[in-house]
């Protein structure tokens, strides 16, 4: 068994500097917005954990769907040696590939890359146990940025999965699309998990649970601002709010105020003024037809050449070529 690797390419210090940058940029916009990636301290990933367990949020559970009935078919096509994550997390629905490409006999590589270096650690760790026969390279750093390490292995397979492609605004998705396929040789793959449109209500369901743990979720990232940033948002005091918007077929989670407020950011020098009823918007959810799945992978160099759906039809998992 080989010792897995971790390499560090976004350090604590990169991320204390971005979010700095993120926050004064989100803040100072007219309307302002916060990006959801600062959702995800350690509360805030157990918090989305207990999410995806909810009766409300049917994508993880549509997509493990999916993967079991299909990981089979998506190692004899693509015969991967390295199978790359984007935004791994703990990679356990990748151990259905995992489990798939070796049997399937090509798998000899496996890179996992998320920004949280203690989750990607413990998954690291985790896969090279259970896997001795792989060589496992872990990358902490950014899936928007991180793409130089896509240069590990040969006959690749990048897996980004979970449905997170519809965190970003079309022209972010436009570059990263670009980013991988430029990054790819040609005749090498992209297996894309994306959530499509459906009714309204039950969108709008997903992301504001009868329970209330979404709210506390959307919450939780006022709270690292006042923790990493020396902020003072009276977190109780925001209202959780999703909607569907039918002109972008997107959902959007925002915070409202519940009464004029005057946050100061010490750490920024920054104050931020926010009127009763003021909406920070925390995250955009996309939700997608095949057709712009299709045109979108086209456009950045890929082939769209198998496309999966669960029973109930709520979630995609798409296999592309890069040409």
């Amino acid at each position: 068994m080989s010792e897995p690797e971790l390499i560090v390419r976004f350090t604590d210090e990169d991320a204390a500097r971005e979010l700095r940058a993120d926050v004064r940029e989100g803040l100072t916009e007219q309307p302002k917005w916060l990006s959801p990636k600062w959702f995800y301290d350690a509360a805030g990933s157990e918090l989305f954990e207990r999410i995806t367990t909810l009766p409300e949020y049917y994508q993880t559970r549509a997509e493990q769907q999916i993967l079991q009935r299909t990981a089979m078919d998506i190692a004899e096509i693509t015969g991967a040696a390295t199978l790359v994550e984007l935004g791994s997390g703990s990679s356990e629905k990748t151990r259905l590939l995992l489990d798939a490409l070796r049997k399937h006999g090509t798998l000899h590589r496996f890179v996992p890359l998320d920004v949280s270096g203690s989750a990607l650690r413990a998954a690291v760790d985790a896969i090279a146990l259970d896997y001795p026969e792989l060589l496992v390279r872990g990358v902490v750093d950014d899936f928007t940025s991180g793409l130089s390490a896509l240069d590990a292995g040969t006959d690749r397979l990048v897996a980004f999965l979970g449905g997170t492609i519809g965190n970003l605004l079309p022209a972010e998705r436009a570059g990263f699309f670009a980013s991988v396929r430029s990054a790819l040789r040609p005749g090498e793959w992209l297996l894309l998990g994306t959530d499509l449109v459906k009714d309204p209500e039950r969108l709008v369901r997903a992301y504001d649970d009868a329970s209330g743990v979404t709210a506390e979720f959307n919450r939780n990232v006022l709270r690292v601002l006042n923790r990493e940033l020396g902020a003072d948002f009276a977190v109780e005091e925001f209202g959780h709010v999703a909607l569907w918007n039918a002109e972008q077929e997107w959902i959007e989670m925002r915070l409202r105020a519940a009464r004029p407020m005057r946050v100061e950011l010490a750490e920024l020098a920054l104050t931020a003024e926010l009127a009763a009823g003021e909406e920070i918007r925390t995250e955009i959810s996309a939700k997608f037809r095949r057709e712009r799945v299709r045109d979108e992978l086209t456009t950045a160099g890929f082939d769209l050449r198998h496309w999966w759906l669960d029973d109930a039809g709520d979630f995609a998992l798409s296999l592309a070529v890069a040409r």
